[in-house]
């Protein structure tokens, strides 16, 4: 059955130089270049893969974004849970605020409640007004640490950090990736995404490297950036959730568990409950992607069902290769 194919104001519009700077203009035509997976081509900056647009976008950021130290950031590689990390942090930081029957979360997607710092706030070097943004101030990014914004490190900002199975956020990566691919370009197959993605040729790739910097940042700097697994959150999402809210500093009190006030969030973020709202099926965000492109289907291990021996053994050999030593494991 073929994927079918949706359009994205936002992701088509990679190739336009229309609204870039002369600086960024300039780093790309110094930088590598790539083909890419959307756009026509990808561009490697400060070792990290971007598309132009993107990459006007992580610029800005990092020229304009003044961090306050009781600013959340979260982090994610694309397709790595991130929707749903958005929502639940949302719920948590802000429950109590809103109750379950008026929650913004039933008629807004949570891109638009958690908006991304690069490819929302800063696209089109925009510079915008965040003194209307509440407290604590919540953002989301797929930035590598490398490129993230000086004011962050130093103000010592909290990140969650939150990745998945590189397996399963390729063969998620690659669905994503044809729903926005225009008839033009056609569909990208399983085997051109694979030998792209290994090479480390995706949206802020490589994947493995991205990972590699937080988990390290994470045993370093424990009280600043909490590194959780997509695949720990599916298995214990309560546990979880407290451990998330705890480090963000607002831990669920004795009467709010009894309450049954993590379950009540957990609920109300759970793939099942977003993906079929009706603001998540029909919708769009104000970048202009369709809002069930964010939806797929939140398993863990569907790349058992795409992928062949021999990707799975050069799968392995390169995590072993990248995270040797560390101690991270999947």
């Amino acid at each position: 059955m073929p994927i079918p194919l949706v359009t994205s104001s936002n992701y088509l519009r990679q190739d336009l130089k229309e609204g870039l700077t002369q600086e960024c203009k300039t780093l790309l035509s110094t930088v590598p270049i790539d083909k890419g997976w959307v756009a026509t081509n990808l561009f490697q900056y400060q070792g990290f893969w971007h598309t132009a647009t993107q990459l006007q976008g992580v610029l800005t950021c990092q020229q304009h974004f003044q961090a306050k130290p009781d600013d959340l950031l979260l982090i994610t590689t694309p397709k790595s849970g991130t929707t749903w990390l958005k929502a639940v942090a949302f719920a948590t930081v802000n429950r109590n605020r809103y109750s379950s029957s008026d929650h913004p979360l039933l008629t807004t997607n949570p891109h638009d409640l958690v908006p991304f710092l690069e490819r929302k706030l800063f696209i089109d070097n925009q510079n915008p007004d965040l003194t209307s943004f509440t407290y604590p101030r919540l953002f989301s990014t797929h930035l590598p640490y490398v490129s993230l914004p000086k004011s962050v490190e130093q103000l010592g900002c909290k990140m969650v950090y939150l990745c998945r199975d590189p397996r399963d956020a390729f063969i998620s990566l690659w669905h994503f990736t044809n729903k926005l691919r225009t008839q033009t370009l056609g569909t990208l197959s399983l085997e051109e995404a694979f030998e792209r993605f290994c090479r480390g040729v995706c949206l802020y790739g490589p994947a493995w490297d991205h990972i590699m910097d937080y988990w390290k940042k994470s045993l370093e700097r424990p009280e600043n950036v909490f590194f959780l697994k997509f695949e720990e959150m599916k298995a214990q999402p309560s546990v979880q959730l407290k451990r998330l809210a705890e480090f963000f500093g607002c831990p669920f009190s004795k009467e709010e568990e009894k309450k049954g006030v993590v379950e009540e969030i957990l609920k109300l973020c759970s793939f099942d409950h977003l993906s079929n709202l009706n603001v998540n099926k029909t919708g769009k965000l104000s970048s202009g992607e369709e809002n069930s492109t964010f939806f797929r289907k939140g398993e863990v291990g569907d790349w058992i069902n795409h992928l062949t021996p021999q990707m799975i053994k050069k799968f392995e050999q390169i995590t072993e290769e990248k995270f040797h030593g560390s101690g991270l494991q999947f």
